[in-house]
């Protein structure tokens, strides 16, 4: 496959061989783009490289794009490094704080004109080239945040990119990116490790009954805390907004509980903290980035055998059954797993009926 008609990205170099920067570069590769890395681990660019990644960035090769998948405190000087070798014509990064990188951009002396930072909204809990997926970024939203100082077409260029990544590219304001990933991505990575410290402490006897309850709330707390603490740096005063409002929410319930506990009064406020959640979850967007849905749930009990979940799915393409989301739950101690299979509601009695006739234990 070639790169795109008309399109100015033919060769790109990507500066760090980590998560993002590694499926970034087999994004590319998929869509016909020459791929360069580079990295100061080099055993990192060996392993991008095995996977198909691109070729070793050798000196005094010249690229269309640039993209530093670098920590946020230093893209601004990777930047002005590549700009004084003339590395590129376009640069952009993917760190996931914005504020930051401009300002010391600014403060450097860099050419803002053929940079434009970027953000794209995607990741795993696992780190390194070795994570690395080429349909990471499909459908996920990447935030641009163009200065007024950035040329037309280095804004085009990174909307090339974007779309040759399969993402969807959203122009913002830098601090208004960062209020906004405080929100949605760095507080609830805290809030996630504060509960999965929590589990550092805990007994046997509470490990054993853990569910899929609490692996759902501290999935995100086994990311590389070094990854994030840079990061969380580098937004540190929206973060810390955010946690405060979510810490007086924790000690108001945690008041009206020790109340309860003592003297049998109402814990209003924790109800009511409970349906403010419920209406946050619903504003979450739902499949294609549209409003949230909901699906009807089928649950099914299946055995701990390759190919049971292929099974699964040729039943529901037999009846015509999309299946909207998948849950796995392994049964301890026993040979079986629970499946949860989020359908249309008005396909779920459909769907339970032929799992059914299909021999399958459906609760």
């Amino acid at each position: 496959m070639t790169p795109s008609p008309g399109g100015v990205i033919t060769s790109a170099a990507i500066v760090g061989t980590g998560l993002i920067g590694t499926s970034a570069a087999l994004a590319l590769r998929q869509r016909g783009v020459r791929v360069f890395l580079t990295d100061r681990d080099p055993r990192a660019v060996r392993l991008a490289r095995e996977l198909g990644a691109g070729e070793e960035w050798g000196p005094g090769e010249r690229v269309d794009l640039a993209i530093l998948a670098v920590p946020p405190q230093y893209v601004a000087h990777q930047l002005l490094d590549l700009q004084k070798t003339g590395a590129a014509r376009f640069y952009t990064d993917v760190a996931s704080v914005k504020a930051l990188p401009l300002a010391q951009a600014v403060q450097l002396g860099c050419d803002l004109s053929t940079y434009v930072a970027g953000h794209p909204l995607a990741g795993r809990e696992r780190s390194g080239p070795g994570a690395a997926r080429a349909d990471l970024f499909l459908g996920r939203p990447w935030a641009l945040c163009p200065t007024p100082a950035a040329a037309p077409e280095a804004v085009r260029a990174m909307r090339e990119l974007v779309s040759l990544c399969g993402a969807n590219a959203v122009v913002v304001d830098a601090r208004e990116h960062d209020e906004a990933v405080a929100v949605v991505s760095h507080a609830p990575h805290v809030a996630a490790s504060a509960v999965a410290a929590r589990l550092a402490e805990a007994s046997e006897t509470a490990l054993g009954l853990s569910g899929q309850g609490v692996r759902d709330v501290t999935r995100i707390a086994a990311s590389d805390p070094g990854l994030w603490t840079g990061i969380l740096s580098g937004n540190a005063g929206p973060v810390a907004a955010v946690l405060e409002a979510v810490a007086d929410d924790l000690a108001a319930a945690a008041r009206s509980l020790r109340e309860f506990a003592a003297e049998g009064t109402e814990i209003g406020s924790v109800t009511e903290l409970l349906w403010r959640g419920v209406a946050g979850t619903g504003r979450i967007p739902g499949k294609h980035g549209g409003p949230a849905r909901t699906y009807a749930v089928v649950g099914v009990v299946i055995g701990d055998r390759p190919g049971e979940l292929a099974r699964l799915f040729q039943v529901a393409e037999q009846v015509g059954v999309s299946i909207e989301d998948v849950r796995l739950e392994h049964v301890p101690g026993l040979p079986l797993g629970a499946v949860e299979l989020s359908v249309q509601p008005e396909a779920a009695g459909v769907f339970a009926a032929a799992l059914r006739e299909h021999g399958w234990q459906v609760p």
